[in-house]
């Protein structure tokens, strides 16, 4: 399979043709960054963990030379950091057992120009050699630029295919900002709770972001608890580890919608929930 940069690499973790690993994929995560996949779609990695009928694969969008460094990584050139996370990435799909890993190497303000069709058609290329049951991408209301950069065009791509090729379920998972805020109907809840071993085997492989000043993988963890914990109010704790997502996938069965009403939608929804809880404690008007 080609790409449009020439530097995109296709790593197949048990060596099997290219062709035949990317037809099993089952479950698909496009991140925007190295480690994103981790951090968002673990509940996709667990599903195929160990498994002969179902397989992940993980897409990485960007190329990771911008990242933040520090420590031994403070004097890194981009290009050097660039090496650094794409080798740490591909140790990551070894340990999580992913049937294909996908490094797409666009710079990130490639990805963000709108005008740019490159990202989307290769993302088209593999949700048609993929055909998966879901995928797993960055939320519309995510904080950090290029993540929803990558959700929009992973939106676009699916789109652009026959309507029978489209993949039947879309969720943007969280990573820069949680998605607790979400009401309980438009609330996507991913159950991570097994393999704490695993997921915190697939974090600690990032050593350039957690040693480098970040420590996503604490972060993670706790969020995933957090979730769990405080999911129902009146109720006793049914998980250990949650993360939510929005569904996306109306805006793929419905191409004619409008993205950013349908985000827009999401938040009113949860400004009229605390509206009417409110109301529904204050006392009456004389």
């Amino acid at each position: 399979m080609r790409f449009h940069r020439e530097s995109a690499e296709v790593f197949v973790p048990d060596g099997l043709a290219v062709e035949d690993a990317l037809a099993r994929i089952t479950h698909l995560a496009i991140g925007a960054h190295q480690d994103d996949l981790e951090i968002m779609a673990f509940e996709g990695i667990q599903h195929c963990f160990q498994r002969e009928d179902r397989w992940f694969c993980g897409v990485v969008v960007t190329d990771g030379s911008g990242s933040p460094r520090d420590a031994l990584y403070k004097d890194y050139s981009d290009e050097a950091m660039r090496a650094v996370r794409r080798r740490e990435q591909k140790k990551a799909a070894v340990v999580g057992e992913y049937g294909v890993l996908v490094l797409l190497d666009y710079p990130s303000r490639m990805v963000i120009d709108g005008r740019n069709q490159d990202p989307v058609e290769d993302l088209m290329r593999l949700l048609r050699a993929t055909r998966p049951a879901v995928v797993y991408t960055h939320n519309l209301a995510d904080r950090h630029d290029t993540h929803v950069a990558v959700a929009l065009r992973v939106i676009q791509a699916a789109r652009l295919l026959p309507a029978e090729e489209r993949p039947s379920r879309l969720l943007g998972c969280e990573v820069w900002g949680g998605l607790d805020w979400l009401v309980g109907s438009d609330k996507v809840s991913l159950d991570v709770s097994a393999r704490e071993n695993l997921q915190a085997a697939l974090l600690g492989v990032f050593d350039s972001q957690i040693s480098g000043g970040k420590r996503y993988d604490l972060a993670t963890m706790g969020r995933r608890r957090a979730n769990a914990t405080y999911f129902a109010s009146h109720g006793v704790d049914t998980a250990t580890g949650l993360t939510f997502a929005m569904d996306l996938t109306p805006l793929i069965q419905h191409p004619e919608y409008d993205i950013e009403a349908y985000a827009q939608e999401l938040v009113m929804r949860f400004a009229r929930d605390i509206a009417a809880r409110i109301q529904r404690a204050l006392p009456p008007i004389p």
